[in-house]
């Protein structure tokens, strides 16, 4: 593939901005208006639209949310394309009701990014050219946004470069892509200088997994904003004080591209579309209108808000059967502990025996037994003790169920969620 004209003429960036507020502490407080033309390159909206905990605080009624959502947002990012392929007349839905210069991000299939890994010998180049065709009536209109790599925290540069590489490689140059990396060891300038050479966006996070570096690595920019929680990061209300850190670094980026595209995820509550509304009004962006919805969803939370752990995935719009591996053990353990498990080296892990709902595994000197008819889980290590009262998962859990088959696991993961007060916690220290 060739190289873009855009390689040798945008740096990446990669700024101390503790630095630079100390010598410049107006940069989070500058309220000059932002450019027309810098206005129209911001496509700013959420990670999905149809959560039916959005009815009430945002939407007033479950029917029509996506006409609804169009009225305020110039951009979404379509989060169920990561679980399954979309249908053709769910695209041609889209393109029929959305207005005239919306945007329509999606994320890659985790068919290719979580389950195959990107793996050139796994004929991932036809998952996504069958992918791309679907999205083709949104592309012909203009509507088709960046597509997101979102790739697992198992995902490690050392053992897994040559995928990334292999699939940069077949990436078609008339498309927007952005990679979204889940481990800190991608976080080197032979990263940045392989996503430049393929115009591929490096995606700018908030999360707990990751630092907030910005780096541009193409002629755009992709924004996501996780939250900062613990099971799950998603359930985070961004504080005026943590949005207002995000302002200069997107005021540097969008003088530096031709758009920025920005997606809030922290979706709990409708947190999400109050967030963009607060961080478009910070940028001088907002609309009258974002104000009455902003007012809208604060005075809803304020009457209503829920405790989250005594509500159901399904009532915010989450079904158990659509979450990967990882976003099942982000409800069973905290994001200390999962990115601690993630660096578990695979050569510390031995499964014994991983079958019909049996899994018998070491990991290091410890043991992990899994019964699923029975529904038992057994482990012997002392964080494990202590977390046997709330049912939380340690690193050692984390690892095994990341380390053997991704349908076993998610089945196994799931019916501990659907069914946690049926499922036996154990401490042992032995093989039963």
């Amino acid at each position: 593939m060739p190289n873009h004209p855009f390689q040798s003429r945008t740096p990446s960036l990669d700024y101390s901005f503790k630095n630079e507020i100390r010598r410049n502490p107006n940069l989070l407080f500058d309220d000059k208006p932002v450019d027309e033309t810098v206005l129209a390159r911001l496509l700013f909206g959420t990670s999905g639209w149809s959560y039916k905990e959005w009815v009430g605080p945002f939407y007033h009624k479950a029917e029509n949310m996506f006409s609804y959502y169009a009225k305020f947002f110039n951009t979404v990012e379509i989060n169920s394309t990561f679980y399954r392929y979309p249908s053709r007349a769910t695209i041609y839905g889209l393109n029929r009701t959305s207005p005239e210069n919306f945007v329509f991000s999606a994320k890659l299939p985790k068919l290719i990014t979580h389950e195959k890994r990107l793996n050139p010998d796994l004929n991932v180049k036809s998952d996504l050219l069958r992918f791309l065709e679907l999205l083709e009536p949104l592309k012909a209109r203009g509507k088709l946004g960046c597509l997101l790599i979102q790739l697992p925290p198992s995902f490690i540069y050392e053992r897994d470069v040559e995928n990334l590489k292999a699939f940069l490689e077949v990436l078609p140059e008339d498309y927007e892509f952005a990679a979204e990396f889940r481990d800190h060891s991608w976080l080197r300038d032979e990263t940045w200088k392989m996503l430049k050479k393929y115009n591929v966006a490096y995606c700018i996070v908030d999360e707990p997994l990751l630092p907030p570096e910005v780096h541009v690595t193409a002629d755009f920019a992709y924004f996501r904003w996780h939250g900062r929680g613990t099971m799950p990061w998603y359930d985070y209300h961004y504080s005026e004080e943590e949005l207002r850190e995000w302002v200069p670094r997107i005021r540097k980026t969008t003088n530096r591209v031709d758009k920025v595209y920005g997606y809030f995820n922290n979706h709990y509550h409708g947190f999400a579309i109050e967030n963009c509304i607060e961080i478009l009004e910070m940028l001088n962006a907002a609309k009258p209108e974002h104000s009455k919805v902003k007012e809208r969803i604060i005075r809803h939370n304020v009457r209503n808000r829920p405790m989250m752990y005594e509500m159901k995935l399904e009532e915010f719009g989450v079904q158990i059967s659509e979450l990967s591996v990882e976003d099942l053990l982000l409800r069973l353990t905290d994001r200390r502990r999962f990115k601690r498990g993630t660096e578990i080296g695979d050569e510390e892990v031995d499964v014994l025996e991983s079958l019909k709902g049996i899994v018998k595994a070491k990991v290091r000197d410890y043991i992990v037994e899994v019964n699923f008819k029975e529904r038992t889980l057994r482990h012997n290590c002392e964080d494990w003790r202590k977390g046997l009262g709330i049912k939380r998962f340690c690193k050692h859990l984390v690892k095994v169920f990341t380390t053997i088959n991704p349908e076993e696991s998610e089945n196994i993961l799931r019916d501990i969620l659907e069914n946690k007060e049926g499922w036996r916690f154990q401490y042992a220290n032995d093989w039963s």
